[in-house]
């Protein structure tokens, strides 16, 4: 049974996202090899999922992945159904969190750039693991 739970926040301010998390641990009944109980700090878990959660971003980091350099227009075409109000919200998102970098060209029209930034790029080991599996899994059946 579980006696704590980790806890997010995700908070906005000055434009800036922060997640915060309230508990740092969960005590889960799952035992260890004495049969005891054990603490799992699931702090570096929620902190990870909370940069990447939702339905948006992942597809958002894979075509970046792919594509390397994406303007907004062949980004919102790579995604399909995706609204503007959603991509731009997700794209501040990634953006405050250090995951992509926004380049913007002082010309006219407006000329705006997306790449994944160091700290993107360190994430995409977790994705081509994700992409394997689904490869060796999708034909499974259901």
């Amino acid at each position: 049974m579980m006696e704590g739970r980790a806890v997010e926040d995700r908070v906005i301010e000055g434009g800036v996202a922060e997640d915060r998390i309230k508990e740092d641990k969960v005590i889960q009944s799952c035992c260890g090899e004495n049969g005891m109980q054990q603490e799992v700090n699931v702090r570096p878990f929620a902190y990870a999922m909370s940069l990447i959660e939702g339905k948006w971003k992942m597809h958002i980091l894979f075509w970046l992945w792919k594509r390397q350099v994406l303007r907004y227009s062949e980004l919102k075409r790579s995604l399909g159904t995706i609204t503007h109000k959603m991509l731009s919200s997700q794209l501040k998102e990634l953006e405050a969190d250090r995951l992509i970098i926004r380049r913007e060209y002082p010309q006219v029209p407006p000329k705006v750039e997306y790449l994944l930034s160091d700290r993107g790029l360190s994430l995409m080991p977790v994705l081509q693991s994700l992409c394997r599996w689904g490869t060796e899994h999708m034909d499974d059946g259901e």
